[in-house]
C-alpha cells in the first residue's frame, strides 16, 4: 500500500478539491446564476447536471437514468480501481492518468448519491461558441483520459 501512497494523497487532495469548489459556487452563486470571470469567455454558472457527460440524458426525469447512471459509474470506477491496483509502481504516468480519472469519478459520484445531481459551474465560451458547462473532477477525467491515450501511444514495444 505504502507504493501507492502518493496516488491515493493525490486522488483524496483533488476529490477535496472538486467538493469545496462545488461547495463555494452553491453558497455563492445562485441556482442558475452566472458571474463573468474574463468577459466574453470564462464565467463561473451554477447548474445541476442530472444526466452524463455533457448532460446527456439530463431531461430524462426518469429515476431510472439516475440509477442506471450511478451503475454505470461503479462498474466503471470498479475498473480503473483494479486496473490501478494491478499497474506497478514503476508505470507513474499510467498511475497518475488512473489516479485522475479516479479523483474525478469519485468527485462526480459523491454529487449523484448525495444530491442526485452533478453540480457543474465552469462556463467557457468565445462569441456564440459556447463550451458545455463543467466542474473540476470532469477535468480531471478528461486530463486523466488523454494522459491515459499519451501512455499507451508513448509505450515500447
Amino acid at each position: 500500500m505504502k507504493k501507492h501512497a502518493p496516488f491515493l494523497g493525490l486522488i483524496a487532495g483533488l476529490i477535496a478539491l472538486d467538493q469545496i469548489s462545488k461547495a463555494v459556487v452553491v453558497r455563492t452563486v445562485p441556482f442558475y446564476g452566472h458571474a463573468s470571470v474574463i468577459p466574453g469567455f470564462f464565467a463561473i454558472s451554477h447548474i445541476h447536471n442530472k444526466g452524463a457527460i455533457f448532460g446527456t440524458f439530463s431531461q430524462s426525469g426518469s429515476p431510472l437514468v439516475t440509477i442506471g447512471l450511478i451503475a454505470a459509474q461503479l462498474f466503471a470506477l470498479a475498473m480503473v480501481i483494479i486496473y490501478f491496483l494491478k499497474t506497478p509502481a514503476s508505470q507513474k504516468g499510467m498511475k497518475l492518468a488512473l489516479s485522475l480519472i479516479m479523483a474525478g469519478a469519485v468527485g462526480n459520484f459523491i454529487d449523484r448519491i448525495a444530491r442526485g445531481y452533478v453540480i457543474d459551474f465552469l462556463e467557457f465560451h468565445v462569441g456564440r461558441a459556447y463550451f458545455p458547462t463543467f466542474n473540476a473532477a470532469d477535468s480531471c477525467i478528461t486530463i486523466g483520459a488523454a494522459l491515459l491515450v499519451l501512455v499507451f501511444f508513448l509505450r515500447r514495444p
